[in-house]
């Protein structure tokens, strides 16, 4: 919702928020762009925190070795993503971006397993007959998500303007000369211009989809 939005700098400084503790901005100043991007920060550290308490109950209550690694994953997952978050403000960066969103996907998946292991279906797990179609289906998925991250950090989510064709073509020609027309289309409509990697990337999107 905050990149959607186009408020992912309406709070300009970190960890701070606008020069005050993020935990006590007041909430009068909570207005427009601010609203979402200072919620989201919130949110995010209650997220964390609650990372932090399921490390320690893995550690207290969970023997297995393997399980207390992932909820140590887990915590350093949620203290990178919160890092990568900061420094997308401070160093205006689209590629810190990019990797925040991916991160984002990996960690919810990765308490969804924890979840699942620590429950008593992972006691008495039902009889599966897919074999690996689960996990080529997520890998797929996770692909998926992370072209949409990188077109939409790239801000040129509308590399390409029409739908089925690409450009009236199935496979769009990105040779300079045909570039330079789809470009000069663009301005017309008050688009920025794209790169031939941008189009191809939204092709594969696509694809993928």
């Amino acid at each position: 919702m905050v990149t959607s939005k186009g408020v992912g700098l309406a709070v300009p400084d970190w960890p701070t928020t606008f020069g005050y503790n993020m935990f006590l901005f007041p909430i009068s100043k909570w207005v427009g762009g601010v609203f979402f991007e200072h919620t989201h920060r919130l949110v995010a550290s209650t997220v964390g925190f609650l990372t932090i308490i399921l490390a320690i109950w893995i550690w207290r209550v969970d023997s297995r070795k393997w399980m207390r690694v992932f909820g140590l994953v887990s915590l350093g997952a949620v203290v990178l993503q919160g890092v990568l978050g900061g420094l997308r403000v401070t160093m205006l960066k689209d590629e810190i971006g990019i990797f925040h969103a991916c991160l984002a996907q990996a960690f919810l998946g990765l308490l969804v397993f924890i979840g699942i292991a620590t429950s008593r279906t992972w006691e008495n797990p039902p009889r599966l007959t897919s074999g690996w179609l689960p996990i080529v289906t997520t890998a797929l998925i996770y692909v998926q998500l992370a072209l949409g991250a990188t077109m939409r950090h790239q801000h040129r989510d509308l590399a390409i303007t029409d739908f089925p064709a690409a450009y009236g073509q199935i496979i769009p020609d990105t040779s300079p000369q045909a570039l330079a027309a789809i470009n000069l289309q663009r301005d017309k409509l008050a688009l920025s211009d794209v790169s031939a990697g941008q189009i191809w990337l939204q092709l594969v999107h696509r694809f993928f989809a």
